[in-house]
């Protein structure tokens, strides 16, 4: 089959947790055979803030590794779309596009329905911020794929006249893998970006706090981190070590006893049942991850056996010094994780769910 996907980046994860999985997908599907053509701006919001912030040394790093993740820059006005999607089997069009590419592409599709047009939801803006979803003109698209059971009902209400199918992300295993040699220079790594004081406030209660209380050795990566967040990293004892490529996040891991997740309030208190990609991340690298509250109403994990639940600040404590002091527990839990990703969350299980809805 040949795949079109029009994402905001295929080449840069700063601050743009999606790349991640695209980039899964879009490998898995090339391994099976797969014609796939990924555009994005060449304006991208993530692509400028990563050249702004550190040069083109990382993109051409990505280049060497990945030779075979390419994408099509555009500028949007001369895109040529007969040109892409003239031979597409499907079409992907993820939500970060803007309002009048949604539309183009919807509208040749009405033109020309020689292809399955979905579009890809990865974000809580359909529940939070409902009026710029509302912007999006989906009426000549074939189905949805939300990442979520959460976000698809509220696709369900919201344009009745498509289909509309969950599919969650999921670890990319190819780099997402054990590295785990014995040597722990930290006893807590953590990766995550500061951003929009979507979770300040938990940042403080399950991560930072509970790490100064136990006085543990640790470092933290990401980015749009403020003056007053970088002073409450220092003041918990941690390095702040700013960006980081998702693809040397194995090799971090490898490096610490255990990690924490720590999801964003709107998934929290709005769309249930949606971790966020950083665990299946996390537990594809055979790392012991304790987790703040999040209700799995999906069952996508066990909790207490794939990774421990701490419900407050104090119980955060609590586990972290169990990880701290105990080899077999974090075994287990690593063991336990790993081997859930394995059989139902690899960028594999993503494609095949994919394949079977475009069947």
């Amino acid at each position: 089959m040949r795949f079109v996907m029009f994402y905001h980046s295929l080449v840069s994860d700063w601050n743009h947790g999606n790349a991640h999985f695209l980039r899964g997908v879009v490998s898995e599907l090339q391994a099976r055979g797969h014609d796939v053509t990924v555009a994005e701006p060449a304006d991208g919001w993530s692509r400028a803030n990563l050249l702004r912030e550190h040069g083109p040394q990382p993109l051409e790093e990505f280049r060497t590794l990945f030779p075979h993740l390419q994408s099509i820059a555009y500028v949007d006005a001369p895109l040529d779309l007969h040109e892409l999607l003239c031979d597409a089997d499907a079409v992907l069009v993820h939500e970060w596009n803007a309002p009048a590419l949604i539309a183009r592409i919807g509208e040749y599709h009405r033109q020309n329905p020689n292809f399955q047009l979905l579009f890809h939801d990865t974000h809580h803006r359909a529940v939070s911020s409902p009026d710029e979803i509302a912007q999006f003109d989906l009426s000549h698209y074939d189905a949805v794929l939300a990442f979520g059971e959460s976000l698809r009902r509220c696709y369900c209400r919201t344009h009745p006249h498509l289909r509309s199918y969950t599919w969650h992300e999921a670890a990319d295993t190819r780099v997402f893998r054990p590295h785990r040699n014995g040597s722990f220079p930290y006893d807590l790594v953590w990766v995550g970006n500061w951003g929009d004081d979507e979770r300040s406030a938990e940042l403080h209660e399950f991560l930072l706090s509970p790490a100064r209380q136990n006085g543990l050795r640790g470092c933290i990566h990401g980015v749009r981190y403020p003056e007053q967040a970088l002073a409450a990293v220092r003041d918990a004892g941690l390095e702040y070590k700013g960006w980081l490529p998702n693809y040397r996040v194995p090799q971090l891991f490898s490096q610490a006893l255990f990690t924490v997740h720590v999801p964003r309030r709107p998934y929290v208190r709005m769309l249930p049942g949606i971790p966020t990609i950083r665990v299946f991340e996390a537990l594809a690298c055979g790392i012991p991850l304790i987790s703040a509250p999040w209700l799995d109403c999906e069952g996508l994990f066990t909790a207490g056996k794939d990774y421990l639940v701490a419900r407050d600040s104090h119980e955060m404590q609590s586990h972290m010094r169990a990880l701290h002091h105990d080899p077999f527990l974090r075994g287990e839990l690593a063991a336990h994780g790993l081997q859930t990703v394995l059989l139902r969350h690899t960028c594999g299980h993503r494609v095949d769910e994919l394949l079977d809805i475009l069947q």
